[in-house]
């Protein structure tokens, strides 16, 4: 019997070569086989006959095979079959289909599955590469031809049928992986095969209350309903994934990623964290460095930060906001409070330009009210980093803003009290963890969600704590992010959305610009330079590659410097510059010695020009939405009206004009994030291994939102603690199950 933890290469038919092309697809148990769901469904229950059918419809067929020619025409071979229902006949063509010269033999009985049309010739109705499967050679008694000669024949034929993973059920179709090679009608064998031989006692790691809750049918029903579904079932509920068998896996994966979620919610609450201290003295700190008079949605987010910050567990909350949202104001506002309790605080940005924006804007604000700010690069000079670390150790240094730098073993903080993460879906978990460690918080936490099954009455698990206390953490992110999306991939922080741009903030003009337009808009550009304003023109690659047609920035740059705009101050700024000369570049731009910057997505984040009133996107079709807006994001920062011109040129695919519809429709971040979600779905939304993310195989977030939402709360549930529904047992073997799930089939250690 096979176990679903059983290596996929010993399932009948399967074997090493084949087990390493499956292994490409994330393929490599018996589980990981069961999981690989059809992505539609056929109805081929029902045969008909021939004369019953009807140009444009689906179709099912049992005939007999009559005739077969293979004609060459000067495009390519077609291969065309006729069968036959006594007199009545069905032609079927085959393209490129030169291997099927012998596969057929007058007076095999076939099953065939697919469109039927009509030749605008003669009128005759004939099916396309349809589906087939030979259910009766030809000859003697295993024949039953026309005329139903031999009782033996036709029965074979019709216990065949009736045993047919092709036709007389409904049908599933798999994708094709391997170039091909393993073909849906491959899956379909091997994954029948897989289930013929899977032991029937599947573990059941589901509470039997969240199960009557949900009404849940067993995990065995499930795989075997999902791939081969019962004749009543809803072709609708099978292609929306609504049925029984789907709801039951697509529950299973969510319920056990939202259960480790909330035991480390539980478990965070239960460290020893720091009692933030916030009285007269800090509040009025904190009003001294305000530069303009706060929002209400600025108000309400630091009240929820500094209420966290007094607790005496650690804070893990998520701010996000739209770009110019004032998140960073904010994330300061949070580091005083830390500073004035006598902690430091640390701030990492993913990108040099970012953690310098954050430096500068840090020293604007914070400097003359006489705290210390110091930045950590790794492209400062070695006597600096050595200079700068050791005012970091001796606690010299209140604010400390960095890159990865800042995760290097020799950095040592004197007393971290708060670390603040920006745009962190660019950085790995672990890079997040690690910063924390800084501290003095050690392997405990990551053991101690897979560690013991011991749970106190409130869930939470009960141990001594001896370790130091740890520092408070704020992720904040431009990105707007879904709240199903939220709850997956932030499940274990608490949520802040600053929901409002400061005043004077003025909508930007967003417009979709054909290509051959552009000497128009090259003119609207100089028109503002020439009212005094600066402008972004940005392109998807640096430099040329003979197989791109994409405009380079190099190329452009050269171009809009050397001839379009040759009277005006043109910069150019991409990745591949060393770290000085795109430090220096920005500065120009930012203090307005440049008047138009040609850049790459390098300023996607934390560029903040407040002249800058145009935005110029070349090959916007080629950009993802979120990263459209991130980057319109760096115009309309001042109280001038702003311009963002989409430049299209060639042929554009219908996601794409979806893309650039929402953005001159929207300017609001989270209905782009929603419809991005949508268009690209959640695996690529982020690229979830780096942003920590469960890669899901059968549920989908945007689809089993409702179900998200009913795990999140089923697994709160569970972690109660044991009661007259829910006992000890059914407890620790769902924490068991769920932490072979987070180590082996997420391929996480930890979320958040």
């Amino acid at each position: 019997m096979l176990e679903l933890s059983t290596p996929v290469q010993y399932v009948k038919g399967v074997g090493p070569r084949i087990a390493e092309i499956l292994a490409g697809k994330g393929i490599h148990t018996v589980g990981d086989l069961l999981h690989y769901l059809p992505f539609r469904y056929e109805d081929r229950l029902n045969p008909r006959g021939i004369g019953e059918l009807r140009p444009g419809e689906m179709a099912t067929v049992i005939a007999e095979v009559r005739n077969s020619a293979l004609f060459r025409t000067r495009r390519m071979p077609i291969f065309q079959l006729t069968v036959g229902q006594g007199r009545t006949r069905l032609r079927c063509l085959f393209f490129n289909a030169t291997y099927l010269q012998d596969k057929f033999k007058p007076g095999q009985m076939i099953a065939l599955y697919g469109k039927v049309e009509e030749d605008q010739r003669n009128r005759e109705l004939q099916i396309i590469q349809p589906q087939y499967e030979v259910l009766g050679e030809a000859g003697g008694d295993d024949a039953g031809g026309e005329n139903g000669a031999g009782s033996a024949g036709k029965e074979a034929v019709e216990k065949k049928a009736a045993e047919s993973l092709e036709i007389g059920r409904i049908v599933p179709i798999y994708e094709s992986i391997g170039q091909g090679r393993l073909t849906p009608r491959w899956f379909r064998r091997i994954i029948r095969t897989a289930l013929d031989s899977l032991t029937p006692d599947l573990p059941e790691a589901i509470p039997a209350v969240v199960r009557g809750h949900l009404g849940l049918i067993s995990p065995r029903a499930a795989l075997w309903n999902v791939h081969w579904p019962e004749p009543g079932e809803s072709l609708r509920d099978l292609q929306s994934a609504r049925t029984p068998a789907h709801i039951r896996l697509i529950f299973d994966e969510l319920f056990f990623v939202e259960l480790g979620l909330e035991l480390k919610r539980r478990q965070q609450k239960a460290q020893t964290g720091i009692a933030f201290q916030l009285d007269d003295r800090v509040r009025a700190a904190i009003k001294k460095i305000l530069p303009f008079h706060p929002t209400a949605a600025q108000k309400r987010v630091l009240k929820e930060i500094a209420e966290d910050m007094q607790k005496p567990y650690p804070m893990r909350r998520l701010l996000q906001g739209d770009v110019g949202s004032g998140k960073t104001i904010v994330s300061f506002e949070a580091a005083i409070i830390a500073i004035e309790n006598g902690c430091q605080a640390a701030l990492m940005a993913p990108t040099e330009i970012l953690a310098q924006q954050h430096y500068f804007s840090a020293r604007r604000i914070l400097e003359n009210a006489g705290y210390r700010i110091v930045l950590l690069t790794g492209s400062l000079e070695a006597d600096r980093k050595r200079e700068i670390r050791r005012h970091i150790a001796q606690g010299n240094a209140q604010l400390i803003i960095g890159t990865h730098a800042l995760l290097e073993e020799k950095v040592e903080f004197a007393r971290l009290g708060l670390v603040i993460v920006d745009e962190q879906h660019r950085f790995g978990v672990m890079q997040r963890l690690k910063l924390m460690k800084k501290s003095g918080e050690g392997e405990e936490s990551s053991r101690a969600l897979l560690g013991s099954d011991r749970l106190g009455s409130a869930g939470s698990e009960t141990r001594p704590h001896t370790s130091p206390p740890e520092p408070d953490v704020l992720v904040m992110t431009a990105t707007p992010i879904p709240r199903t999306l939220a709850l997956t991939l932030y499940g274990d922080l608490d949520l802040s959305v600053l929901d409002e741009l400061p005043p004077g903030r003025t909508p930007i003009v967003t417009r979709q610009v054909a290509d051959e337009r552009s000497t128009e808009v090259w003119d609207f550009v100089r028109k503002q330079v020439a009212s005094g304003h600066q402008a972004y023109v940005v392109y998807p690659v640096i430099s040329e590659n003979e197989e791109s047609e994409l405009k380079a920035a190099i190329k452009m740059y050269r171009e809009l410097s050397g001839r379009v705009f040759a009277d005006l101050k043109v910069g150019l700024l991409h990745g591949r510059l060393e770290a000085d000369l795109k430090d220096q570049v920005m500065r120009m731009f930012q203090k307005g010695e440049l008047q138009i910057l040609v850049a790459t997505t390098v300023i996607e984040v934390g560029v903040d020009v407040p002249n800058a009133t145009v935005m110029v996107i070349e090959h916007a079709e080629r950009f993802g939405l979120a990263q459209l807006h991130q980057l319109r994001g760096r115009i309309g920062r001042g109280a001038a009206k702003s311009y963002c011109i989409l430049m299209t040129g060639g042929k554009i695919t219908e996601e794409g004009e979806k893309r650039l519809k929402a953005m001159t429709e929207n300017s609001d971040g989270f209905k782009i994030a929603e419809l991005d979600l949508e268009l690209r779905g959640p695996g690529e939304f982020f690229g979830t291994r780096q942003a920590g993310m469960p890669d899901f195989r059968v549920a989908n977030i945007i689809r089993d939102a409702q179900l998200l939402e009913a795990a999140k709360r089923e697994a709160a549930a569970v972690l109660a603690g044991p009661n007259s529904e829910i006992s000890s047992e059914e407890i620790s073997r769902a924490l068991v199950h769920m932490r072979a799930r987070w180590q082996h089939t997420y391929g996480l250690v930890e979320v958040g």
